[in-house]
């Protein structure tokens, strides 16, 4: 016979088998035994449904065969629906559950009556707690079943039957579907819960869900926390420390709650006014937050993963636990953080790529990688002689600046030790050091130790000052010099000589003078951190205020070369015969550029054409990895870049129009939520020296491009003179090998003759190296040991998911909403034809992906931070863009409609009830399709304006 109900005192352990009553009532049964305090409850267990369930089958139509379409599935599934809704509980139970309800809450007491999905074992995933249910460590299928709050007695019965309902659930159906589960097998529990009547409550997460980082954040309201978890109540944030016990919060005006509606016994909460004295107080004060965020951390002791818990506090200030969740996150906070090591433990050494795949992507060869280390070992050691670190400490430190980036199975990584001792020698550095972390996506035990000196500091200001005043008249004059730099390699031979002297000069006079760009990232983290906390203290709002207001500006080098494409592209399009060229897929491109440069679609045109290459033929996809061309080595690729642009009818005008208004609409949000003119007057003049500063950024961005880009030059003509020779079987083989291995072989410094042996054996482990599974951004190795021994095997990471509220979130860092098609690319020598009218989604981005950016209605990046290209780009743009969204790439499915909040930094995936009725059709878009508007506006989603600040 079924067992009805399962209690606490009754149940023999059912009331924690979470294959009978599921992962939501099954936690809450773990923390009750565990001694914190958990609201009573009671469950129907999912073996109660199925009865109900089988009750009803013979008025159903039989169920649908396994084959079956997914309309029959979904008909089928209607029908049950409706039926368990308008179903009515026999006699012997609803008499249980009154007598059950008596003993929870008394006869005048409320209860919460909330629906689980049970978790579908299998041989694969006995363990109920690992396999597919609500509130899984896999899945969180959050939202997907029916609540019902204020339940008195009377409602009770009702509330039951509408929970094993919500197993129908459209919502719930699709889902299921989606995620290839069948959904007519979907079993659900109800618990019904002593109703807590809190007059606060809180959603906390154990660790930052933006970023990964330790720190533990508070979500808080008025009233019950559907009101929290909904976003329907005014939410204080607050962010908590568990290293320090510092607390810092985010506070709004709040408006409304939710709790019972005023003189209702019970029913559905309703939005309720916040008292006018309580408006402006914190929900919670500091210490509060710290009871709220070290129940959570005890909550992660007790499962060991991150957790998400929600619960609310009553009148008297006493805490109450609700519910529980695994963290759905990205692989940097999978895991409860590290314990410390024991003695005996062997020290790690901690590597990282968060922002480097910016520059260099996937599986770089030899040749890129080696050129790389003697950058960061040139650039870094100029940038610590310009902020005060002392010359005899930079040359004992040697060995650390020849191995900050390593050569992990042919990635790229940070090794982040030598970064922290590096940096951390800087007087200034702890001024920066959280925003530079959060920018290397440090989290964890990555994290190096803090060394905060106010009177090192302190000393340090003047010099950070009398830095800062000099730094414009520096940039200036390192401009002028390395345009003098650009000018002298055009006077370069094509002899093997004269390539490795001007090679090896160029590179000697770039050491002394690029550390002023590196300056410029550490006076713009200190610029941002100070117009954040101002903004903060001032308003309660967020960085994302600040965003929008670094739009508009003079141009930098980026973006003029973006718009010398434009004009371009504006060009060809008063042709009628060249614009048909271009667009035609079967032209080739080769014999096209070659006739418009010989003249033959007029001498303008020509000489544009020409100018664009001479300037910007080093920006390209990937134009930091030597062994990917670019337009110099390549011209007729231009034509794939600008041929979006002359489809769409792209304008510099238009461009330029729609960067002026995203300023003014920033502007006119700061007005809004600063009225105070004194202080809006400084968060303007901060932000406008924080967009001078990402002016100057990408302005050296760009001639860093160059810099790599000479150097493929002379390496390429050295790789043709030794195919020429009979050294190597082709110019490219160059990829394979270091660069002082191609140069060793003219000058007399290479060890190695056979070459071509070399290159065979680094191509083959590149190839393997590719077909790998792509590591993690942050990891971890033993020290001491050689790398081949020391690094994890590379598995596959699982599909990203969202949050319970159904978003993915990252850092908004340009402002607007749009939605439409996501367009997922991996690999961006994708044609920007494929982008043209999408939301581009990506795991990073480089200065050569501006002309799939510029195709694109919107951007979402896995990485990133508000100072990384694709973020800076976007807001120059006037693309909405959310960086710094962990595992996009695969919890947004290539063709699949969303929505992006370029402000807010949330991704939404849209329901097919808020999806335009062409969005069944197939997901790539036909090659004549002419978008709705300019490379800045949709081709079939919407974009507004800025909306409010969220976390």
């Amino acid at each position: 016979m079924t067992e009805f109900v399962v209690t606490a005192a009754g149940d023999g352990g059912a009331l924690a088998d979470a294959a009978q009553v599921g992962n939501k009532f099954a936690r809450q049964e773990v923390l009750r035994r565990a001694g914190f305090r958990v609201p009573e409850f009671f469950c129907l267990p999912a073996a109660a449904f199925d009865a109900a369930l089988d009750a009803l089958r013979p008025a159903l139509a039989p169920l649908p065969a396994g084959d079956a379409g997914q309309d029959a599935v979904e008909a089928w599934c209607a029908a049950a629906r409706e039926a368990l809704a308008s179903s009515v509980l026999p006699p012997e139970p609803a008499e249980r559950i009154r007598k059950e309800f008596a003993a929870l809450a008394g006869p005048d007491g409320l209860v919460a009556v909330r629906a689980c999905v049970v978790p579908a074992t299998t041989p694969d995933t006995p363990d109920a707690a690992e396999a597919v249910g609500e509130d899984s460590a896999v899945d969180p299928f959050a939202g997907m079943s029916d609540s019902f709050l204020y339940v008195d007695e009377e409602g009770l019965a009702d509330a039951v039957v509408r929970c094993w309902a919500s197993a129908f659930n459209p919502q719930a159906v699709r889902y299921r579907l989606l995620r290839g589960l069948d959904p007519r097998r979907a079993r659900v529990a109800v618990g019904v819960q002593r109703m807590v009547l809190g007059t606060r409550s809180f959603v906390a997460f154990t660790r930052d869900p933006r970023d990964g980082s330790p720190r533990r954040v508070v979500a808080a309201a008025y009233g019950i926390g559907e009101g929290v978890v909904q976003e329907k109540a005014d939410v204080d944030h607050f962010f908590h420390d568990p290293a320090t016990g510092e607390v810092s919060a985010r506070t709004v005006h709040k408006r409304w709650s939710m709790g019972l509606p005023e003189g209702a016994a019970s029913g559905a909460p309703v939005l309720l006014p916040v008292a006018e004295e309580l408006a402006g107080v914190p929900v919670l004060d500091d210490d509060q937050v710290r009871a709220v965020a070290e129940l959570a951390g005890r909550v992660e002791e007790v499962f060991g993963v991150p957790q998400d818990i929600e619960g609310a506090l009553t009148e008297d200030g006493t805490v109450h636990l609700v519910q529980a969740r695994p963290m759905v996150a990205g692989p940097a906070i999978t895991a409860a953080p590290a314990a410390a090591p024991e003695a005996d433990e062997p020290a790690r050494v901690h590597w990282g790529n968060h922002n480097i795949t910016e520059s260099f992507p996937g599986v770089s060869g030899a040749l890129t990688y080696s050129q790389s280390r003697e950058f960061y070992r040139r650039s870094f050691a100029d940038l610590y002689r310009r902020m005060g670190v002392p010359e005899s400490w930079v040359r004992d430190n040697a060995h650390r600046l020849a191995r900050m980036v390593g050569y992990l199975e042919g990635q790229v990584y940070y090794r982040l030790d030598d970064w922290h001792a590096l940096h951390g020698q800087m007087p200034m550095f702890e001024l920066v050091r959280r925003g530079w972390e959060q920018a290397m996506g440090i989290t964890g035990p990555a994290r190096g130790e803090r060394r905060w000196a106010a009177p090192a500091v302190a000393r340090a200001l003047p010099r950070l000052a009398w830095r800062s005043a000099l730094h414009p008249w520096q940039v200036r004059s390192f401009l002028r010099w390395w345009d003098r730099q650009m000018a002298e390699a055009r006077t370069v031979g094509d002899s093997p000589e004269e390539l490795i002297a001007f090679y090896r000069r160029l590179w000697e006079r770039a050491g002394e003078r690029w550390g002023v760009t590196l300056v410029n990232a550490f006076i713009a983290l200190v610029v941002l951190g100070a117009g954040g906390a101002l903004l903060r203290r001032w308003t309660g709002e967020g960085p994302q205020v600040l965003v929008g207001l670094m739009a508009g500006g003079r141009e930098n080098r980026s973006l003029e070369a973006v718009r010398a494409a434009m004009s371009l592209a504006e060009l060809v399009g008063t042709v009628p015969e060249l614009r048909a060229a271009v667009l035609d897929d079967g032209t080739d491109p080769e014999q096209l550029w070659r006739q418009i440069v010989a003249g033959r679609y007029g001498a303008a045109l020509a000489a544009a054409a020409r100018g664009y290459l001479a300037r910007y033929g080093d920006r390209a996809l990937h134009d930091l990895k030597l062994e990917e061309p670019t337009p110099r080595q390549r011209p007729w690729t231009v034509i794939a870049l600008i041929r979006p642009l002359v489809r769409q009818g792209a304008t510099v005008a238009a461009n330029r129009a729609d960067e002026q208004a995203a300023a003014r609409r920033a502007r006119e949000r700061l007005r809004e939520v600063c009225p105070n003119p004194a202080q809006r007057a400084v968060l303007l003049g901060l932000t406008t020296l924080a967009r001078d500063l990402a002016r100057i950024r990408e302005d050296t961005r760009f001639c860093r491009t160059q810099l790599f880009g000479l150097s493929r030059d002379v390496m390429w003509k050295l790789g043709a003179e030794l195919a020429r020779t009979g050294v190597l079987d082709d110019p490219l083989d160059v990829a394979d090998l270091t660069v002082e291995e191609v140069i060793g072989a003219f000058d007399g410094t290479g060890t190695v003759t056979d070459l071509r042996a070399l290159v065979t054996l680094r191509r083959a482990q590149r190839t393997e190296w590719a077909a790998n599974p792509q590591r993690p951004a942050l990891l971890g190795t033993p020290a001491g040991l050689p790398l081949a021994r020391a690094l994890p095997r590379a598995t596959a990471v699982g599909a990203g998911a969202a949050a319970s509220d159904g978003l993915l979130r990252g850092i908004g860092s340009s402002g607007g909403v749009v939605r439409g098609r996501a367009k997922v690319v991996l690999d961006p020598s994708t044609d920007p034809d494929l982008a043209s009218g999408r939301i581009l989604v990506a795991r990073e981005t480089d200065p050569g992906w501006l002309f799939l950016m510029m195709s694109a209605t919107g951007m979402v990046v896995e990485r990133g931070t508000l100072l990384s290209h694709t973020a800076i780009t976007g807001r120059l743009l006037g693309v909405p863009t959310v960086v710094a969204v962990p595992r996009a790439t695969t919890a947004i499915p290539d063709g699949a409609w969303i929505e992006i909040d370029g402000t807010a930094g949330t991704v939404r995936l849209l329901p097919p009830s808020e999806q335009p009725a062409e969005s069944a059709e197939p997901a790539e878009p036909a090659d004549s399709a002419e978008p709705a508007s300019g490379p800045t506006g949709p081709a079939d989603g919407t974009v507004t304006t800025e909306k409010g600040d969220t976390p």
